[in-house]
């Protein structure tokens, strides 16, 4: 049985992470979230096809899928909203993503599913109600998406930071707030320089997210990053060369090798 992280819990409000729901060799280790707050429920980044069965029932044990109002998605990669038809048949969710992906999404669904049931959000973000508080969509373009947000919840002080932060570790690992960050870089820092757009995007983002009280960023893919390790995560990303800065003209050649 999956058992969920949790995040956070007061009397209204709850985070709960779920992790590791699909195991093998050719799955990716995801996260999966579900915020509550005064009984109206909101799913973030829920993920392929191959974990929905776990997640639904996993979920079905605190929430009633029934009345979920919300499947929010940081960009639209398949590992985020892949089982998109299977949440709009059994849920009256409505998806929310960015405008830039509103009409992409009805492909992973069938013909007229997401008709009125699909909110754009725009480039610049904005404040999602959720039940007697908000969910905040930050802009995070080129992180790694053209279109894509962070959600970062105001109750818990949580940041939920999609691809970015990701580390490449599951099972207990997955599921323990890492504290200090440099013993974590090597589980990060290939994925990053590879994924992440350029440093000017992660200085920009990071420039942002430290207006924000944050208590713990928390990626779709590995461990929640906690206390001090938050400014040193910060920090990191401010330096970081990745993306297009690592890319010359050696990386555009005509190819000659065979497959």
């Amino acid at each position: 049985m999956f058992e969920p992280v949790e995040l956070y819990r007061d009397a209204q409000h709850v985070c709960l992470m779920f992790t590791d729901l699909v195991r093998g060799e050719q799955s990716v280790q995801a996260n999966q979230f579900l915020i509550v707050d005064s009984g109206t429920g909101a799913v973030l980044d829920p993920g392929g096809n191959q974990g929905f069965n776990e997640l639904f029932l996993a979920m079905s044990r605190h929430f009633s899928p029934q009345r979920l109002s919300y499947l929010v998605a940081s960009h639209a990669d398949p590992d985020i909203i892949a089982s998109l038809d299977r949440w709009l048949t059994s849920t009256p969710a409505r998806l929310v993503i960015s405008r830039i992906w509103e009409r992409f999404a009805p492909h992973f669904t069938k013909l007229g599913k997401t008709d009125g049931r699909i909110l754009g959000v725009p480039d610049a973000g904005g404040r999602l109600p959720l039940g007697a508080n908000e969910l905040w969509l930050l802009p995070a373009h080129f992180l790694h998406a053209e279109g894509n947000f962070h959600f970062y919840d105001p109750v818990s002080r949580i940041l939920f930071t999609g691809d970015l932060g990701v580390s490449l570790v599951s099972g207990r690992e997955a599921r323990e707030p890492v504290l200090s960050l440099p013993p974590h870089i090597p589980r990060m820092e290939g994925f990053h320089r590879r994924y992440m757009v350029s440093n000017k995007v992660l200085r920009l983002w990071s420039h942002m997210a430290r207006k924000l009280d944050i208590a713990m960023l928390v990626p779709q893919h590995g461990a929640p990053i906690a206390g001090p390790a938050i400014a040193e995560f910060f920090d990191w990303v401010d330096r970081l060369q990745c993306g297009i800065d690592l890319f010359d003209d050696r990386h555009y050649q005509v190819p000659a090798a065979r497959l």
